[in-house]
């Protein structure tokens, strides 16, 4: 059954990989034919100027976009993509995206809770990052050269978010190495947000309605209730040293935001308006160098791969990992290439719920009555947050 279950999400994943490819295309100035996107790149910039695409929005902000500004940009670039009826569209975007970070999710906890014959573990977080950058790189690239790259990029504001962003990632991971269950670290990552208000009310003096503060904690609360509520001898618990992890990974996620917000701002002083693909390469160029510098830094890279060299099964799956990463951020780029990043907004949040059920039921995770109050606590307080931004959409139109 396991074997099935395998081979049915890695077919999806190849299917994943092959419409990533119409993703790109879908992003390019023009994607009538193939020639056109080998034209030259002053060509393509000429093209691209009567475009309004997504700036500045690293990967981390366009999977968990709170909507609104590029709301006009995506209506624009939607107009582009002829051909396939909206719902097909929507079925190709939203279909990958759950297919890849369904997938995605599961692989991660694979990895992190695979025990060796010798009763070894793979702990190399950095490592990770390492290969989950490197393959979006690769796929960044290839949508890059696909789409036209922008020239005149501000560096050191990707290098700024991109060193940030992976270290909010491996601190996630590394949650997962240390003990934390897979459904609390993606509940915790829900409430990302409480970060970010708290940064906003102490450095800008920004207000948030009652109902927004009560959204936050339903999350927060709920993610603690399901860390105390797991049935006793269920197996992995949540160390201290786990919370810690994510804690961190929450407040760098916070410090991602504000950086993001910076690159905004010099890409805007530097005249430039970088496309998706940009983002993604650039990103994780930087992400990439990051990790490796920190995984050589604390000898992770040897150990790693000597590891994942005397257990095939895991280096597997970690390949896969990388892979339905890549894959995931391109279907992403499709759907807000589109739809309204409404659209992309419920398609993501759903996606995590459904990523929190599907490694209760399959990775053997008990829960006691109280556990599943939490899951339901949380869960309403991530819909609560969709509704709340459905509902000031409709008010906007």
């Amino acid at each position: 059954l396991r074997q099935t279950y395998q081979a049915r999400c890695f077919s999806f994943l190849l299917l994943a990989i092959f419409s990533s490819v119409i993703a790109a295309k879908s992003n390019s100035p023009s994607s009538s034919s193939l020639t056109s996107a080998r034209r030259s790149f002053a060509s393509l910039d000429k093209k691209a100027s009567n475009k309004v695409v997504p700036t500045a929005l690293g990967l981390d902000t366009l999977l968990h976009q709170r909507g609104g500004s590029s709301t006009e940009a995506t209506a624009t670039m939607s107009k582009e993509s002829a051909g396939l009826p909206p719902a097909v569209k929507l079925l190709i975007g939203a279909g990958g995206i759950y297919a890849a970070f369904l997938y995605y999710g599961s692989l991660q906890e694979d990895v992190f809770r695979y025990t060796a014959a010798d009763g070894t573990q793979f702990k190399q977080a950095w490592l990770l990052q390492v290969l989950e950058a490197l393959a979006n790189v690769a796929i960044g690239f290839v949508g890059m050269q696909l789409s036209g790259a922008t020239p005149g990029i501000p560096k050191k504001a990707f290098a700024i978010s991109g060193a940030s962003q992976v270290s909010a990632k491996a601190c996630t991971s590394l949650a997962l190495a240390n003990g934390l269950s897979f459904p609390v670290a993606t509940l915790a990552k829900s409430g990302k947000m409480a970060p970010v208000m708290l940064g906003q009310i102490l450095l800008s003096g920004a207000s948030y309605s009652v109902r927004e503060y009560l959204q936050v904690a339903a999350i927060i609360g709920g993610t603690a209730i399901v860390s105390m509520g797991k049935k006793k001898g269920a197996g992995e618990s949540s160390s201290m040293l786990g919370v810690g992890y994510i804690i961190l990974s929450l407040v760098l996620d916070g410090v991602t935001a504000g950086f993001q917000k910076q690159l905004k701002v010099e890409t805007a002083k530097a005249g430039v308006k970088p496309k998706p693909y940009d983002f993604m390469f650039w990103t994780n160029f930087y992400m990439c160098l990051t990790a490796i510098v920190v995984a050589g830094a604390l000898n992770e890279i040897g150990p790693g791969l000597a590891f994942c060299s005397a257990n095939p099964e895991i280096f597997s799956k970690i390949c896969k990992f990388a892979v339905c990463s890549a894959v995931g951020q391109s279907f992403i780029f499709y759907t807000i290439a589109n739809f309204d990043p409404l659209i992309l907004s419920t398609v993501t949040t759903t996606r995590k719920i459904f990523s929190v059920l599907l490694s209760i039921f399959l990775k053997g995770h008990s829960l006691s009555l109280t556990g599943w109050s939490g899951i339901a606590l949380s869960c309403f307080g991530i819909l609560s947050e969709m509704a709340l931004k459905m509902g000031g959409k409709a008010k906007a139109h």
